[in-house]
């Protein structure tokens, strides 16, 4: 009897533990314990609440390779810009978020550079950086309807669609003052032509300055051609404009190509005076070149960093204390310019962040055609609705391993 009442109590208390259970799990109580993933979870939420809508601006160049130069001074000064402006205020109340990308100055890495902006955030794009690229990625902005304004990106095919601009010159319109310049200031009757056959800035500037100096009473005594495949040895090219007498050297080219040029014909005696464009601009940075060699190569560039105004002058100050005494060069002035450029285009068209990209795109671009500003690379610089830039053009010369304002 003792043995069936104990077992009796012994399944009763089996049963009121198990109902003690059920009931602590469905009434667990708030003990303000979150397991990792709903803390996770609320830290994303409690983000989305309060992060200000911001401009996701990216920008495209080389950074490493080649023509480095040119992406890096880029990228520096763009960001120059961005801290300003974010210091400031913003654009109409509102932070910019920028991101630079390296595309090695090769179209297909510049599309890869594009989507991954793209996944980042991208709604405008500050680039491409050089010419080749631009092109190719230009096909990507149009089909996205991104808005897309090049600092030096200037061939006229990177613009050929309504929803890119550049803020250099057209590789044309720098053929065509570099002809002008060299009659107006009468450096030369006899000019010989250097030019890179394979690349469409080179073949751009070339094409538009060979008009112009018919126009301007120029003879051209030999325009000599290299290939990307047959860019290191120019005794051929160098030796035709000796013998011809050109008393100028026009190179519409980038610096690499320049120093070896200015190498090979002082090896050979040969002393012209020797005139690029922007593409020159880097030269004195190539290392172990002897810049004792550029001494007097006159470039047409938008930009002298020893000009006396202030803007010019507190910009120079910022980039040399931020990047180890480097002096900024005409893409650095450029792109600084860019980011105002589309700082004005968006103030003026009132886009908002929460747009989407083709709503911005069409805003700004509607808005270019209507801003004016004055800039490091031009004073009142303006556009039509093909994309190029007005402003006036300039040149410097290299002075004791400086650029100097030539005019």
């Amino acid at each position: 009897m003792k043995k069936r009442i104990f077992a009796l109590l012994m399944v009763l208390s089996m049963i009121m533990l198990s109902l003690a259970a059920c009931g602590s799990k469905e009434e667990k109580p708030d003990d303000g314990k979150k397991d990792q993933k709903e803390q996770v979870n609320d830290k994303v939420d409690d983000k989305k609440d309060t992060d200000a809508p911001k401009f996701y601006i990216g920008g495209i160049g080389p950074i490493t390779g080649g023509a480095a130069v040119y992406g890096q001074h880029v990228m520096n000064a763009a960001k120059i810009a961005v801290d300003e402006i974010n210091a400031a205020g913003g654009i109409n109340g509102y932070q910019i978020e920028f991101r630079f990308e390296d595309d090695v100055h090769d179209p297909e890495k510049a599309v890869n550079a594009y989507n991954t902006l793209k996944d980042w955030g991208m709604q405008i794009l500050m680039g491409t950086v050089t010419s080749n690229p631009g092109n190719a990625v230009k096909e990507e902005t149009y089909a996205d309807n991104m808005f897309m304004l090049t600092p030096s990106g200037s061939a006229p095919e990177v613009v050929q669609y309504d929803n890119a601009f550049q803020v250099c010159f057209s590789d044309p319109n720098q053929g065509m003052a570099s002809a002008i310049y060299v009659a107006n200031k009468n450096l030369a009757k006899k000019v010989a032509v250097i030019y890179n056959s394979s690349d469409v800035y080179s073949t751009g500037i070339y094409e538009k300055f060979a008009e112009e100096a018919k126009n301007q009473n120029i003879e051209i005594v030999a325009a000599e051609a290299f290939t990307d495949d047959s860019d290191t040895d120019f005794t051929v090219q160098i030796q035709k404009a000796k013998d011809n007498g050109a008393e100028l050297v026009f190179l519409p080219i980038y610096y690499e190509e320049a120093t070896l040029i200015l190498t090979q014909a002082a090896a050979v005696d040969y002393k012209p005076l020797f005139f690029g464009c922007d593409g020159l601009d880097g030269i004195l940075g190539v290392e172990n070149f002897d810049t004792s060699l550029a001494e007097g190569v006159l470039l047409l560039t938008p930009f002298a960093a020893d000009a006396a105004d202030e803007r010019t002058q507190k910009f120079v100050a910022d980039y040399k204390a931020a990047h180890d005494g480097t002096i900024p060069n005409q893409f650095a002035a450029d792109a600084y310019d860019a980011i105002y450029i589309i700082k004005a285009a968006i103030e003026e068209s009132g886009v908002t962040p929460d747009m989407s990209i083709s709503d911005i795109c069409d805003g700004m671009k509607e808005a270019m055609t209507k801003i004016s500003v004055d800039g490091l690379t031009g004073a009142g610089m303006t556009w039509t609705s093909s994309g190029l830039v007005n402003k006036d053009p300039m040149a410097v010369v290299i002075k004791d391993g400086q650029y100097v304002s030539a005019d």
